[in-house]
Parts: C-alpha cells; structure tokens; sequence
C-alpha cells in the first residue's frame, strides 16, 4: 500500500460526495470541518461504524468512504 506525503492529493467520499485534499486529516478534522454535531451522529469509515474514542486515531487515506449519519428527534 502506498503513503501519502504531506503535499499528496487524496481523494475521499464523504456520503457519497467526492473530496480531495492535500492535508493530513483524521475523521476528527472531517467532522468539525463540516460542522457536524458530534453528539448527535453516527460515523461509518470504510463500512465500519467507528466509535467516537477512535475518531482523533483515525488518518484518511486516499479513496477512503465515510458515511455519516445524524439522529434527529421529533414526534
């Protein structure tokens, strides 16, 4: 498998969208980019559903899928 360096564009999904990015960035870093409340979400990376205490430990790697979900309440 191949590294990327720090100036290597990679590609992501994020809900199906693609993105690129040139940075080193972790699902952390995805998600308050994107402004999500992380109290209310559920995150899937790579058809995984990944627990929040990983979210910091967690480097996007190019191609990779990221599905997130958020709960929202009514009645």
């Amino acid at each position: 498998m191949k590294s990327f360096s720090m100036n290597e564009r990679k590609t992501f999904f994020l809900n199906g969208e693609e993105f690129f990015s040139s940075k080193r960035l972790t699902l952390f870093d995805i998600i308050t980019y994107f402004k999500y409340n992380s109290a209310i979400l559920v995150l899937e990376y790579n058809n995984f559903i990944c627990p929040r205490e990983n979210w910091n430990n967690i480097w996007i790697n190019h191609k990779d899928k990221i599905e997130i979900v958020t709960i929202v309440g009514g009645g």
